[in-house]
């Protein structure tokens, strides 16, 4: 049977309707309104603002980019704008959408105020961004029919949405579309503090009790990030649910934190097998972004994306124009002498 592409749309959107079904939520302790999000309290306080000008106008939200570094909150945010308008939040993402005609029958679809979420926008193909252009400043598409002598073109009305855009690198967009968005946002790491209140209220959906101290120490092994902090609580958890322990004590918390591979300073394998190869392998650098992926046999996108921002906001990494360097904090992260050609590497 033929699929039409109303139910190709279906397929590439997921609409959640804000305020149901709050145990999903609570499941992927994803906060529910912006009382329960900890942190970005600026980008909060905008979108509070935007948010209630937007209702008393009786009006979409203004077209909004949220962008960083992955794990910090953008799909969070998505899901609170939606329900703080009272509408549904459609998701999908960028290389999703392969057609002009994926695009239409998505958009024709959408409620009067409804939130489009697009993850990865800037995955996005130029063809489909040339028509979305039009449905975000004009609210309707503008097709065109059939190919050669006998191609037309038709212009489809929309009712007035808002469109969410998510991406971790806003400068491989294209300017027209970047310029696009009424609001745009840039999302950045979590405070030590901040970490501590998302992983007090992660093991409280949970059910998790935390000794005293334990958040605190956690909250210096997540990378900043509120992702990695919930699966650290919930790796904890079942650890100490195997061993039969209703509280998590320090010493649980570290046994499981050596079991994952992670260190106090929250770097992973991963990472300390970049610091230690750009020390062992290139003398500290610099070296190029394709030698050092090569080297550690990951995906340069992957290093770039995922590893990098991390290391160089916490000062282990840096960028220059000849490649990545390491600085004095990474020796003294990998328990190394600063380097001296008359002494040994390892202390």
């Amino acid at each position: 049977m033929a699929i039409s592409r109303t139910q190709k749309a279906e397929a590439i959107v997921r609409p959640t309707k804000a305020g149901k079904d709050a145990d999903v939520f609570e499941q992927s302790l994803r906060p529910r309104t912006f009382a329960e999000y900890v942190g970005q309290s600026r980008i909060k306080g905008h979108l509070l603002v935007h948010i209630e000008a937007a209702r008393k106008r009786n009006e979409p939200l203004g077209h909004t980019l949220l962008h960083g570094p992955p794990g910090l909150g953008k799909t969070t945010l998505a899901h609170i704008m939606a329900r703080e308008m009272g509408t549904q939040l459609r998701i999908t993402s960028g290389p999703a959408i392969e057609k002009p005609g994926d695009l239409a029958s998505l958009l024709t679809n959408i409620e009067q105020g409804d939130v489009l979420f697009i993850d990865e926008i800037h995955r996005m193909r130029p063809i489909i961004e040339e028509v979305l252009y039009s449905a975000m400043e004009e609210f309707a598409l503008d097709l065109v029919i059939g190919k050669g002598p006998t191609a037309r073109s038709m212009r489809l009305d929309l009712k007035p949405f808002t469109l969410v855009g998510a991406t971790t690198k806003a400068g491989s967009m294209s300017a027209p579309l970047r310029d696009r968005f009424v609001h745009t946002f840039k999302l950045s790491f979590y405070s030590p503090v901040e970490m501590e209140r998302i992983i007090e209220r992660s093991a409280g959906i949970l059910k998790v009790e935390l000794e005293e101290g334990v958040a605190d120490y956690l909250s210096g092994c997540c990378r900043a990030t509120p992702r990695v902090a919930n699966r650290l609580v919930r790796a904890v958890r079942d650890f100490a649910q195997v061993q039969n322990e209703k509280r998590i004590s320090h010493e649980r918390a570290l046994s499981t934190l050596v079991s994952l591979g992670i260190d106090e300073r929250g770097l992973d394998e991963t990472d300390r097998e970049i610091l230690r190869s750009l020390v062992e392998k290139f003398g500290g650098g610099p070296v190029g972004l394709s030698t050092l992926a090569t080297t550690i046999a990951e995906e340069e996108d992957t290093l770039e994306d995922v590893y990098e921002p991390y290391l160089i906001q916490q000062g282990y990494l840096q960028r220059t124009s000849k490649g990545r360097m390491v600085t004095p904090l990474t020796y003294e992260a990998l328990n190394l002498r600063s380097p001296d050609p008359l002494q040994p590497l390892f202390s």
